[in-house]
């Protein structure tokens, strides 16, 4: 089970941006306004993410292209990565890093969404002092 998270992503395109949190096993909490929507709030389990198609030229900036040294979006905490990843394999969602033990001391995996948004989705590695 997903624990906690609530970004809030400005996207080029809503409906593209809700499919692919969908396709993730996210589901459409709330989208507005009723005709010609440019918000949702997309969410799975205790997770929400909050999605906003502002204007043509507000574009999505996510931290990775700003600096290298920044290269997640938000961090969603998950008990069992593996059991995620081996579900987001099934859903053919592309990881952008694939499940491993990082550096950092951390066991997960990285998606890109399709506005470039880098979510990490992991918890402290069991052999790891915080772990």
């Amino acid at each position: 089970m997903l624990s906690s998270i609530a970004p809030f992503f400005i996207v080029e395109e809503l409906g593209p941006s809700v499919a692919f949190y969908v396709r993730a096993g996210f589901d459409v909490r709330y989208t507005a306004p009723a005709q010609d929507p440019f918000f949702a709030i997309v969410g799975r389990d205790e997770t929400r993410i909050f999605l906003k198609a502002i204007t043509g030229d507000v574009l999505p900036l996510p931290n990775p292209i700003r600096h290298h040294w920044a290269p997640w979006d938000a961090f969603v905490s998950v008990e069992q990565p593996d059991t995620l990843a081996a579900e987001f394999a099934e859903a053919n969602i592309a990881f952008h890093k694939e499940l491993k033990n990082t550096d950092d001391g951390l066991r997960g995996f990285e998606v890109r969404d399709n506005d470039g948004y880098v979510l990490f989705f992991g918890r402290p590695a069991s052999s790891h002092p915080l772990g």
